[in-house]
């Protein structure tokens, strides 16, 4: 509608301040009147986490603030509660209006809503890792493997355990890559217990002593639980939204990444029930295509239009330390300094700050 032979600005609020809604928020900041809505003040490049637990001064470059990189757009701190067809409420009470809205609340992240307060729990979790000379790791997927990667390479003088209940490791990725990372792991010294647990409700800090579900003692001065997250669409169960979640409480989502039934609201990254494999590079590639839609349906282009989405092939890859990683793509198996040389030493950390249109060595 023009307002004095104006077009008035959209109106796109996004909800989820992750890799996905932060780049869809960039991307339309300066064609719309965007919101971001984020339970913290900073994006967090989540593949970078567990490097920051052994080296805390990476997270410098991996903790961004939304004011950053977000110059002409609301950034509202602040928990979503519920969603209607035209409004977003969040916990302090405010509501938000939309013409268009994205959901990229992903899976559960960190709590700490301040930049400053992150950075000291990195610090605190290398002073943990530093003081204890062993480590129990709960959890064989990517994340737990990584860490023993880490700790294994930068204090190999450590004792590494992982405890993993399913029946290999990684089991996202195909059973040679699989195969190859356990040999690495078991190279560098780290014990691998397969198909037993541990019980997370009995665990103390400092108790020392950790029980498998086989009766199988494990003495560790320190744990960190590795396994999955759930997805945080919790806050739309009460919501319009809530016929539009799946059993695995994914919003189900069209060929264009819209929420199915729904016309003016997408849903982008993790939280959808798109299938393959929820990794930051397919985050991105959500974000940039459904900010190509919405800028479509903003400039009246009819649905037939819209550009689809085709899901990712397999690709993935794990980092084995600084300078080795394990990758699956659909011609093979690659594992070792090669994919290493890709992902391990940098973590792709400069190419995600240049995506949000940062220098990717400067500190934020």
């Amino acid at each position: 509608m023009a307002v004095g032979g104006v077009e008035k600005a959209k109106r796109v609020v996004v909800v989820g301040g992750g890799i996905a809604g932060g780049i869809i928020a960039k991307t339309l900041q300066s064609r719309s009147e965007v919101t971001l809505i984020d339970s913290k003040e900073y994006l967090e490049i989540p593949w970078a986490q567990l490097r920051s637990m052994i080296e805390p001064s990476f997270a410098e470059r991996t903790l961004i603030k939304h004011s950053e990189y977000l110059t002409n757009a609301t950034i509202i701190t602040s928990h979503a509660t519920n969603v209607t067809n035209h409004h977003v409420q969040t916990d302090d009470g405010q509501t938000f209006p939309f013409d268009y809205l994205v959901v990229a609340t992903g899976h559960a992240g960190s709590t700490k809503v301040n930049r400053k307060d992150r950075l000291e729990h990195f610090q605190q979790d290398y002073e943990k890792i530093k003081a204890s000379n062993s480590i129990l790791i709960i959890g064989g997927g990517p994340t737990g493997v990584e860490l023993a990667g880490e700790i294994a390479v930068d204090f190999p003088e450590k004792k590494v355990t992982i405890v993993h209940k399913g029946p290999r490791l990684i089991e996202f990725i195909g059973p040679k890559a699989s195969r190859k990372t356990f040999n690495w792991l078991i190279k560098k010294k780290v014990k691998v217990i397969l198909e037993q647990t541990v019980d997370l409700q009995s665990i103390s800090e400092g108790g020392g002593v950790y029980v498998t579900s086989d009766g199988e003692n494990i003495y560790a001065d320190c744990h960190f639980v590795c396994v999955g997250k759930p997805v945080a669409s919790s806050w739309l169960h009460d919501s319009i939204l809530k016929q539009s979640l799946d059993k695995k409480g994914r919003l189900m989502v069209d060929v264009n990444l819209r929420v199915k039934g729904r016309n003016n609201i997408f849903a982008i990254g993790d939280i959808t029930d798109v299938h393959e494999l929820k990794q930051g590079f397919v985050a991105e590639k959500h974000a940039l295509l459904v900010a190509k839609n919405l800028q479509l349906l903003m400039r009246g282009a009819p649905d037939k239009k819209l550009e689809t989405y085709t899901p990712s092939p397999p690709i993935a890859m794990v980092s084995l330390g600084r300078k080795e990683a394990v990758a699956q793509f659909p011609f093979g198996t690659l594992f070792g300094w090669v994919p290493g040389m890709i992902k391990s030493k940098d973590l792709f950390v400069g190419k995600t700050r240049k995506t949000l249109g940062l220098k990717s060595t400067e500190m934020s």
